[in-house]
């Protein structure tokens, strides 16, 4: 891949989840019936973060649970014939709570469906609403984010790569392309 341009920074990353809880809360006139659930990899420290920021903001302590998504892609023989499972942990009832999923970047909006359709499977929430650290476009299902930290209009052959301090080492958002082989 060939290296376009930094979209965001380690600031400009908290700052736009900052933002994001501040919606959050405006939109669900408070955090009573609310839980924040990160989607594996990167989702999860999102999320962390979302609850971090919302907990300064409000001085209370929001649920926060991780999702594994791999048994309800619908790509899954593509990817392998033996998952590799990870395990969801979400250590609190999501019936009739307004559900915030948490991922890094919405792309085809499959990850999202896969992901909606784990939490069904362990209840019938509120609400489930999306928040996204970057939304680049090109849905292939009619799924939209709630919550964006930035919208990137993106070709196809470009890929954005969100790097977690907590995975990756630092936090940035860059732009890259596809190199032809």
């Amino acid at each position: 891949m060939k290296f376009k341009a930094q979209i965001m920074d380690e600031i400009s990353v908290e700052r736009a989840l900052v933002r994001i809880a501040h919606q959050i809360i405006e939109k669900n006139h408070g955090v009573d019936n609310l839980c924040i659930i990160g989607i594996k990899t990167r989702g999860i420290p999102l999320a962390s973060r979302l609850v971090t920021a919302i907990q300064a903001i409000e001085g209370v302590q929001v649920e926060m649970g991780k999702l594994d998504i791999s048994l309800y892609r619908d790509d899954l023989t593509d990817l392998s014939n033996d998952p590799v499972l990870n395990s969801t942990d979400i250590p609190f009832s999501i019936v009739n709570k307004n559900v915030i999923l948490v991922d890094d970047v919405v792309y085809t909006g499959r990850t999202v469906r896969a992901a909606m359709d784990a939490i069904i499977s362990l209840g019938r929430p509120a609400t489930i609403q999306l928040a996204a650290l970057i939304d680049r476009g090109h849905r292939e299902l009619p799924i939209r984010t709630d919550y964006v930290g930035k919208n990137i209009p993106t070709s196809k052959s470009e890929v954005v790569v969100v790097r977690i301090k907590e995975y990756d080492g630092e936090t940035s958002v860059s732009l890259y392309e596809k190199v032809p082989n």
